[in-house]
């Protein structure tokens, strides 16, 4: 996972590139302060689609090539 936050830029402006390890997805993230922290929402984030959380915006999105695991 790539640390979303640019100077001087909110994190629920940015995109979270994600690994097909990062599956499930969910947030808020792990790097993301405790004091913004909000119920924990999954998501939905597949190779054709990114999803943004609901409560913060952040936008989560498939690094391009990632090749997530099915079961």
């Amino acid at each position: 996972m790539t640390d979303p936050q640019q100077p001087g830029q909110a994190a629920a402006q940015a995109d979270v590139l994600l690994d097909a390890e990062d599956l499930p997805v969910f947030c808020p993230n792990p790097r993301m302060p405790i004091w913004s922290g909000h119920p924990r929402v999954y998501l939905a984030v597949t190779p054709a689609s990114a999803q943004s959380c609901p409560y913060c915006g952040t936008r989560y999105a498939l690094r391009p090539g990632a090749k997530p695991h099915s079961h």
